[in-house]
Order: C-alpha cells, then sequence, then structure tokens
C-alpha cells in the first residue's frame, strides 16, 4: 500500500497524545498535545480564507528549527518528521509545485515544539491588486461608470496602490510561475496559515511500532507505566 508512517491520536483522561510511528518496525515517538486548532478553525479566523484543492497536489516544504540543540532524542524526531514527506531535490524541483510549508519549532526552555501549515502564494511587486486579478482571471471589467480605461488603475477606490512589500519577504523568480510572477522579477512571498496547529512535547520514543525499548521517556519509567494504563482504557 505504500503506507511509511502511522500518526495515531488518543484522548486519555489527562491530555490528547498524538503517536508518529514509522511502519513495519518502528521507531514510536509520541507527544502530549497541550494545545491545537483544526483547519477549520483557523478558516473562521481569517477574513478571506483560502484553502483550494489544489495545494495538496504536491507534498509540503519542511522547515525545523531548534531541534539541533538537544541530545539524541531531538534528531531521532528530527529524522521522524523529515522522512515522513518525500526528499525534494532543489536542482530539478518546479516552483509550481511548492504550494505549502510544514513549520516545526522547537523551544529548549519550555521543551514545546510549534507544529504550524502554511500555503505559498508569490505576488508580483510593483504591481496592483485590481490588475493582477484582472491577469489572473482573465475576467473583463465593468468599465461602465469611467471616462478612460486608465481611471480603472488610478481611480481611488480601485486599489491603484501596490501592497506594502517588506525586502526580506521578496525572490527573484529564476522561471515563470503563473500569468503574473516573470523570470527576473521580484515577487513576494505570503504565507496563509491553514492548519492544523499544534503545540507538542516529546514525551517517549519507542523502539518498535508502538512496542519495545523506551529509547527515551520524559518522565521516568513510572510515568510511563501510568500513561499506558490510561491509554488501554481509554
Amino acid at each position: 500500500m505504500g503506507v511509511t508512517h502511522f500518526l495515531m491520536i488518543s484522548n486519555p483522561k489527562s491530555i490528547p497524545h498524538l503517536r508518529v510511528a514509522r511502519t513495519p518496525q518502528g521507531p514510536t515517538i509520541t507527544f502530549e498535545i497541550h494545545e491545537y486548532a483544526l483547519a477549520a478553525d483557523i478558516a473562521r479566523s481569517q477574513a478571506r480564507p483560502s484553502c483550494p484543492k489544489e495545494l495538496f497536489s504536491n507534498s509540503p516544504l519542511i522547515v525545523l528549527s531548534g531541534f539541533g540543540s538537544g541530545g539524541q532524542h531531538l534528531k531521532l524526531t528530527t529524522i521522524m518528521f523529515q522522512n515522513i514527506f518525500p526528499a525534494i531535490d532543489i536542482n530539478t524541483v518546479k516552483l509550481s509545485s511548492c504550494r505549502r510549508i510544514v513549520l516545526l519549532n522547537y523551544n529548549n526552555e519550555t521543551k514545546l515544539i510549534d507544529f504550524r501549515h502554511y500555503s505559498i502564494r508569490l505576488q508580483p511587486i510593483g504591481v496592483s491588486r485590481r490588475i493582477r486579478k484582472f491577469v489572473q482571471k482573465h475576467e473583463v471589467p465593468d468599465l461602465r461608470n469611467l471616462q478612460d480605461v486608465s481611471d480603472f488603475v488610478t481611480k481611488a477606490g480601485y486599489g491603484s496602490e501596490s501592497e506594502a512589500d517588506e525586502e526580506s519577504a521578496t525572490v527573484s523568480l529564476a522561471s515563470d510561475l503563473g500569468r503574473v510572477n516573470r523570470a527576473s522579477t521580484k515577487s513576494a512571498v505570503r504565507l496563509q496559515e491553514i492548519g492544523p496547529r499544534m503545540t507538542l512535547r516529546l514525551v517517549k520514543i519507542e523502539e518498535g511500532l508502538c512496542s519495545g525499548a523506551v529509547i527515551f521517556s520524559e518522565f521516568g519509567k513510572e510515568a510511563d507505566d501510568a500513561h499506558q494504563e490510561e491509554d488501554h482504557e481509554d
């Protein structure tokens, strides 16, 4: 079937847990879910949510931050997350396939991992929103109340001003991307959160598939036994 990993969520009495297991022989990493928001929750919080199904035609990019400051358990966690998604060859990857990004940040002080999932959009710099939409959608604008076509661009209220672009958030494209992002021109990188969102804490790593020797334990063996009893009761 080509299944390489299992992601299993349980809800014992204490706190929800997420298990990430590699098939067929492990390891298995267990996280506590301290906070979470569903994709639907993220969409409801946004003025203009956008999550077209085309975003999921390709695997996301993955960026991990802060994991290099820990021990062997963080190295195993890094490898596990990296292997969930297919490897990307930067020499052959197409820009049009880079539509999503998963960000994982480890806080060494709190020992919490922030999980975020964003869509990636590129917008040309120096082009008004009105013109950009016209080029992208190929829709004929309503010019009945205008004296000249230039009013469509310059008239107040028609979005003649380009959106502010930070220099640090711009890229120069090596090839054309869509109708408005052209090669050798600068485009602004826009991230929009699409969820889900989680705050995790690594609590245990088992050698096998949900079994086997415990490689790492945050709370000690007795606490692990108590957690396992809660999971079985649930």
